[in-house]
């Protein structure tokens, strides 16, 4: 059953002043928004209208305690010129996975998945038409009741916007081992893409970028000792031709991309380990001369090639073949276009059924 979603297109379009080729993410934003409401224990009113500011009471409880969530994903043209998302389920599962531990309410997938495919079938004249460019699309949740009081808040707003982007990264990066300052602990909320973690990284990386390092690795918060991951992407080694990434222990964002290319990875046969890494591992790696390659994964990243690693005095320069990022830049590219085979259907099309404005009976889901 198609969930009915009601749709109010603004008359006019930005999209014809835009120069989306060119736009770095998240500096200019599409002609609409998709937004549901949650009260009395379930979710209302699923539609697309025009971007407008959200009228917020200065009590909303997200502003006091931090009921945020958010997803990344981004939407692209394949070789016929139809909008197509990579892997939307996986994306409504971790939502949910990040809205319970903030102790929020799930969302229907169904009803995530649908409005992320007739948001993008809305804006696909959005979507940039470059390779590597694409529309990144935010779906986010907040707790937008008035009260001040420690507790879950009774009504929040789901809702999606978007931006056309640029790839985040162009060259290979450098990173800042962070030996001071912590993203996560075990029983935090570190596996959560929720708001609070991103905030308290922005001061740790503003210090490394002004040291000249684009961004932190980060490292366990107990020993400053065992690699995590980066602060925009999951992270990939190759140590004498094993590639290995740390293990998801509640500590990292368990990163779509990261699942796809351990995919990947294992069906080429390549000798893959997810498990614990230490830095010492590294560094001793280097002195052996089999420290062979790094890259990070992520939604906004892409696949990106780390170039350098500095922890305390030590630099970690790796070599400049990189065949295995290369190689999974290249068939992730060309699955998410359609170029290459998607034997594993993670490619979904955008919903343009719709070309007219509509009204929909009201929905409603019980989380």
């Amino acid at each position: 059953m198609k969930i009915p979603i009601a749709i109010h297109r603004t008359p006019t379009s930005k999209v014809t002043k835009v120069d989306v080729e060119q736009s770095p993410l998240g500096t200019v934003f599409t002609d609409h928004m998709f937004i549901c409401e949650y009260a009395d224990g379930m979710w209302k009113y699923p539609r697309i209208e025009p971007l407008a500011m959200i009228p917020t009471h200065p009590a909303a409880m997200a502003l006091h305690y931090g009921q945020a969530i958010f997803e990344g994903m981004k939407a692209v043209v394949n070789t016929e010129g139809v909008p197509v998302l990579f892997r939307p389920e996986a994306n409504a599962l971790r939502f949910n996975n990040s809205a319970a531990r903030m102790g929020m309410p799930t969302i229907d997938p169904a009803l995530f998945v649908a409005a992320v495919r007739q948001f993008v079938g809305v804006e696909h004249a959005w979507i940039p038409k470059q390779r590597g460019s694409a529309l990144y699309v935010r779906p986010f949740m907040y707790a937008d009741e008035p009260f001040i009081g420690m507790r879950a808040a009774t009504r929040y707003k789901f809702m999606i916007i978007a931006t056309p982007a640029q790839p985040l990264f162009s060259k290979k990066i450098r990173l800042l081992a962070e030996t001071n300052y912590i993203r996560a602990a075990q029983g935090g909320t570190g596996a959560a893409k929720a708001a609070g973690n991103y905030a308290a990284a922005i001061l740790p990386t503003e210090e490394a970028k002004r040291k000249q390092f684009d961004q932190l690795l980060w490292l366990d918060a107990e020993e400053h000792r065992y690699i995590q991951e980066v602060g925009t992407m999951n992270i990939f080694f190759k140590i004498a031709g094993k590639v290995i990434t740390p293990a998801i222990t509640g500590t990292i964002l368990a990163g779509i991309t990261r699942d796809s290319v351990l995919t990947l990875l294992k069906d080429r046969g390549v000798a893959v380990e997810e498990r614990p890494i230490a830095i010492d591992e590294l560094l001793q790696a280097a002195r052996d001369g089999v420290l062979e390659e790094a890259f990070g994964t992520g939604t906004a990243a892409g696949i990106t090639i780390i170039d350098q690693i500095q922890y305390k005095d030590e630099v970690l320069q790796f070599p400049p073949s990189t065949p295995v990022a290369t190689a999974m830049l290249q068939q992730l590219e060309g699955i998410k276009t359609q170029e290459q085979s998607d034997s594993y259907g993670w490619v979904v099309p955008a919903d343009t059924s719709v070309q007219e404005d509509v009204s929909s009976k009201v929905y409603t889901h019980h989380s």
